[in-house]
C-alpha cells in the first residue's frame, strides 16, 4: 500500500513498484483522480487518514508493505498540516498494528532536523519544541511515534528522512519548478540570496532507493537519503537558467523564511552502509529531464484547438 499514490513522489513510486511485477498494489490518497489518471493494474482507495473510522473501514485489506508519502502539501495550512501529517500518520499505525505487516517505511523529512548543524547525523537528539515549522514538527513527532511504536510492540518500521525530491511532476510552487517556468517564459522574477546549501536527490532514484528500503534488516531506525554532492540554490538557479538560456533571477529580493535553516545537508555513512546499490543521476542530466517534461506540458497548456 502506497499512502499519497496520487501526490508527486508517490505517482512515480508507484510506477516504479509495477516495474518489478511482483505486487498487488493499493493507492491510498485523499486526492480523487478520474479513471483515465489511475494507473492500469492500481487499486485506488479514496480516504483522508486523519478520519480513523473511514479509515479503518477502508484498510480491510491484507497488507505485507506499507510506503507513508501521505501529507499536506501546503504547510502554511497549520492545522491540516499537522492533521495529515501526525494525526493521520497514528491511526494508520494504530489500525495496520493489529496486522502481520512487514515492512513500513515512513518518508519523515530533513526539515526535523530543525537547525541542526550539516551534516546532520540519524542519531542527533531533537526537540518538536526546537522545530520552527508546523510542518517539521508533525514530523518529528510522527519519527517519535513509530520509534517508541518499535520498542514497545516491534512494529517494523524504517524512518527515512530524504532531502530535497525533484523531477518531472511536482507541483509548480516548489523550488525547481517555479525556476523552470520562469526561465521558459523568459520572466524576470525574485530570489533569496541563493547561498543555502541544499542536497538534491532525482526522483526516480529516490524511488529506486525506496524501493530497496523494503528488504532492509532493519527496523526501529532512522535513514538519511540524498545524494553525494551539496549545491546551493543559487548555482541550481544559474544552471537552469544556462540549461533554458531564458530568464532574469533577481537574487537577494527575497528574504530567508525563519522557519529555513541556511545549510541543509545529510550525514550519509549509515546510506552507503545499507544501501549498496547507487542511483544517482547527475544533476545536470535531471534538470534537463524536469525541463523537458515542464516544457511539453507548458506547451501542450498553449495549444489552441
Amino acid at each position: 500500500m502506497v499512502t499519497g499514490g496520487t501526490g508527486f513522489i508517490g505517482k512515480h513510486f508507484i510506477l516504479e513498484l509495477l516495474k518489478k511485477k511482483k505486487f498487488k498494489i493499493f493507492s491510498l490518497s485523499k486526492k480523487k483522480i478520474k479513471k483515465n489518471l489511475q494507473i492500469k493494474n492500481v487499486k485506488y482507495i479514496f480516504c483522508k487518514i486523519e478520519n480513523k473510522q473511514d479509515l479503518k473501514k477502508k484498510l480491510n485489506l491484507k497488507i505485507d508493505y506499507v510506503v507513508n508519502f501521505a501529507g499536506h502539501i501546503n504547510h502554511s495550512e497549520s492545522k491540516k498540516t499537522y492533521k495529515t501529517h501526525y494525526i493521520g500518520l497514528k491511526n494508520l499505525t494504530e489500525i495496520l498494528s493489529g496486522k502481520d505487516i512487514k515492512k513500513f517505511l515512513q518518508i519523515g523529512s530533513s526539515v526535523e532536523y530543525g537547525f541542526t548543524k550539516s551534516p546532520q547525523k540519524e542519531g542527533s537528539k531533537l526537540e518538536v519544541k526546537k522545530i520552527k515549522s508546523i510542518y517539521g514538527k508533525s514530523k518529528l513527532l510522527s519519527t517519535n511515534h513509530l520509534l517508541n511504536l518499535y520498542k514497545k510492540k516491534k512494529f517494523p518500521v524504517l524512518v527515512i528522512r530524504p532531502y530535497l525530491i525533484y523531477g518531472p511532476g511536482q507541483k509548480s510552487d516548489r523550488l525547481i519548478p517555479i525556476t523552470i517556468l520562469n526561465c521558459l517564459k523568459n520572466r524576470r522574477f525574485d530570489c533569496s540570496s541563493g547561498q543555502q546549501l541544499r542536497n538534491f536527490m532525482y526522483v526516480k532514484d529516490f524511488t529506486k532507493i525506496v524501493y530497496n528500503c523494503f528488504f532492509l534488516k532493519i527496523n526501529g531506525e532512522i535513514l538519511n537519503i540524498g545524494s553525494s554532492k551539496n549545491y546551493t540554490v543559487k548555482f541550481i538557479i544559474n544552471k537552469i537558467k544556462k540549461i533554458i538560456n531564458k530568464g532574469f533571477p533577481n537574487f537577494g529580493k527575497i528574504k530567508l523564511r525563519n522557519d529555513e535553516p541556511f545549510h541543509l545537508s545529510p550525514d550519509l555513512n549509515k546510506f552507503k552502509k545499507f544501501i549498496k546499490c547507487r542511483y544517482e543521476t547527475p544533476i545536470e542530466k535531471g534538470l534537463k529531464k524536469t525541463i523537458l517534461y515542464y516544457k511539453k506540458l507548458n506547451y501542450e497548456k498553449n495549444i489552441s484547438y
